[in-house]
């Protein structure tokens, strides 16, 4: 299974250790397309044409999109409009944080699976449940 993962980068990355734990569990279920993201290093070398065309292109070839949205992304939530379109099976993960939740349009869209979490190993069991049913 190729999966993609999904995280804030330059919308902040105060949540890369989290999403580096996330990606390591994913690695059981299959290739993660995207395990930069959890890396505090960001590649200055290309241009931002080529890194959407490149995610775009991660998207695509993905077998099922999973994002964590708890910090707000422009770009993660592109890539998760771009994945419904593609009719591709998107788990989203988010924590409340100081009584703040994930955006509505995330939370109340029916073409995607959201699970509220507390700390990663919650986030784990709901990965694993989640990932075996798929």
């Amino acid at each position: 299974m190729k999966i993609y993962f999904s995280g804030s980068i330059r919308g902040g990355q105060q949540d890369t250790n989290l999403y580096a734990e996330l990606i390591q569990e994913l690695k059981q279920y299959g290739t993660v397309l995207t395990e930069h993201i959890g890396s505090k290093t960001i590649d200055t070398t290309i241009s931002d044409k080529e890194i959407h065309d490149r995610d775009v292109k991660w998207v695509k070839e993905s077998d099922i999109v999973i994002a964590e949205v708890t910090v707000p992304s422009l770009g993660v939530g592109y890539e998760i409009g771009r994945a419904i379109d593609m009719n591709k099976p998107i788990i989203c993960l988010y924590r409340v944080l100081n009584g703040k939740t994930t955006s509505a349009m995330i939370r109340g869209c029916s073409d995607l699976q959201c699970f509220e979490y507390s700390n990663v190993a919650e986030a784990k069991e709901i990965l694993k449940k989640q990932l075996k049913t798929t």
